[in-house]
């Protein structure tokens, strides 16, 4: 099984404000993510985490991901290159890049990005495209505009959506892309 999240920000405190998180503490922000992660995802699932991981230092980041489920593979956020200069860290993960192109089938891909593209790879033709970085302010407002314009203008649908881990339904889980699909639009 395929699974999706972005932004989890595990140790960063400030996230609990500006994405208006429900948690008491960024402790309880990181239980509740690792928890709801561990529940959702087997073993030999694979995850693409697009970045974004943690504000802690390598140490405590490595030990919060060698207790995660699955098969991880990460698609660098802007917050993540300190981090990865740990060969250890790097280590944990499956794979590390900054793109990705996923072939689900049915000459479909799903295109993943930590930031998002408008103008993915074939998104006139029914492929996919899964990023984070927005959050819930301004820029994915921006995002959610450009999506209904597309949408619009082109009288395609434009199948792009923010995995953030904090969007109502992400619900701080991995997701799947068909979950992803039915309660984020």
């Amino acid at each position: 099984m395929n699974y999706f999240i972005s932004d989890l920000h595990f140790g960063h405190k400030n996230c609990l404000a500006f994405d208006n998180r429900p948690f008491k503490s960024i402790e309880e922000n990181d239980e509740t993510i690792i928890k709801n992660w561990n529940n959702t995802v087997e073993i030999d699932d694979d995850v693409y985490l697009l970045g974004d991981i943690s504000w802690y230092n390598t140490t405590k980041t490595i030990e919060i991901f060698n207790n995660l489920n699955g098969n991880i593979h990460l698609i660098k956020g802007n917050h993540d290159g300190k981090l990865l200069k740990n060969r250890e860290l790097q280590s944990r993960f499956c794979e590390i890049v900054d793109y990705k192109e996923l072939d689900i089938g049915d000459d479909k891909i799903v295109v993943l990005c930590h930031y998002p593209i408008p103008c993915f790879k074939n998104h006139y033709y029914g492929s996919y495209h899964l990023y984070g970085h927005v959050h819930t302010g301004f820029e994915d407002n921006m995002m959610q505009q450009v999506k209904y314009q597309i949408t619009a203008l082109y009288d395609k649908p434009c199948n792009m959506w923010n995995v953030g881990c904090m969007k109502s339904y992400m619900n701080y889980t991995p997701r799947t892309l068909e979950e992803i699909i039915k309660s984020g639009e």
